[in-house]
């Protein structure tokens, strides 16, 4: 193998789906494992600091950019098994494993499609959505041990899943996936657990038709990237969903009814997790905030379809951004008690 050489002052923000944030002052794109490998001795011997990126769709890069190297993970093999096994590299697209799954047969993603980004960043932050996580129908994850530089195959339970979470995602100076292995069921019936989705789709609807109304859902949202949506600038939902106690569910349904936040109980969105705990609507709780979709500070905004999107409108700035989500959780601290989590990586 060719000494690697990586490239100087590469733009980020072409990158990524924010169009922000400053040049990486070494790159390399890694497409196989040797080479990725290499980089990490390369930034070794060099004394850098060393970043992953993917699909660029939940990452921040500051306006500085990043000294050190950056290195773009490509690993783009694929293979779909007729047992419902699947094998997808790091830098395949997701939607591409959406789609063969579905055109396949194999269901357990299909409500897991318009999801921009990487195969590599599903298992690190475990992506749900329309009633499916993928840790659900993850088999194995490959990783690279960034101490060792020693490949090794990690279980579910190695992987210590949890909602929006994982291992990867708490320790991401530790490990770098390299693939993801999946088993699928063969025919079997699509995930329809969502009310929303329910709504939209038979009982019995095929995987094809719950994939179909899950994109129109999300396009609904502008949660898929469209050149054409005025709100396309995105890192997709900026905030978590909050986790809280049973106790802080309800307190925070009694001062809605007793505020007039919303007239009933009932109609305070929250869904109960396997922990005891509720899940509430990160999205409904900023709207009673005050924060409405479509505001608009400066280069930034709300996404006039969704209340979780922050939009860059362009010409702006990763500090003004970070100023404008900060204010956000500001809002929401201050009304109801609860802190929201950002969801897109900061670059750092």
């Amino acid at each position: 193998m060719a000494t690697l050489e990586p490239q100087r002052d590469v733009p980020l923000a072409p990158l990524t789906t924010l169009e922000l944030g400053g040049p990486a002052r070494y790159f390399v794109r890694a497409a196989d494992r040797e080479t990725l490998v290499a980089a990490f001795r390369w930034a070794s011997d060099a004394g850098q600091r060393v970043a992953l990126i993917g699909g660029g769709s939940n990452l921040i890069v500051p306006d500085e950019g990043f000294d050190g190297l950056v290195v773009h993970v490509g690993l783009s093999e694929v293979a779909f098994e007729p047992d419902g096994t699947v094998v997808a590299g790091a830098g395949v697209p997701w939607e591409l494993v959406v789609d063969g799954a579905v055109t396949r047969s194999l269901a357990g993603l299909e409500c897991l499609t318009g999801i921009p980004g990487s195969t590599g960043a599903t298992p690190i932050q475990n992506v749900g959505a329309y009633g499916q996580e993928v840790a659900e129908v993850i088999e194995s994850v490959t990783v690279l041990d960034r101490a060792t530089l020693a490949f090794e195959d990690r279980s579910p339970a190695d992987c210590d899943f949890g909602y929006r979470d994982s291992l990867f995602k708490r320790e991401p100076e530790h490990y770098v996936v390299c693939a993801v292995r999946f088993k699928l069921r063969p025919g079997g019936a699509a995930t329809i657990r969502y009310d929303e989705l329910q709504k939209r789709v038979a009982p019995e609807a095929s995987l094809g038709d719950v994939r179909s109304a899950v994109l129109d859902l999300r396009r609904a949202k502008s949660m898929v990237i469209d050149p054409d949506d005025p709100n396309r600038r995105s890192a997709g939902s900026f905030f978590l969903n909050p986790v809280v106690a049973p106790a802080d569910r309800d307190r925070i349904i009694a001062l809605s009814v007793s505020e007039g936040w919303a007239p009933n109980a009932e109609s305070v969105p929250q869904y109960p997790m396997p922990t005891g705990e509720a899940k509430l609507a990160a999205a409904w709780l900023i709207e009673r905030s005050g924060i409405h979709k479509g505001l608009r500070k400066g280069a930034f905004g709300v996404s006039d379809k969704h209340a979780l999107a922050l939009v860059h409108h362009g010409g702006g700035t990763t500090a003004e951004l970070l100023r404008f989500a900060e204010e956000i959780q500001s809002r929401v601290t201050d009304r109801f008690g609860i802190n929201l989590e950002r969801e897109p990586r900061l670059l750092l």
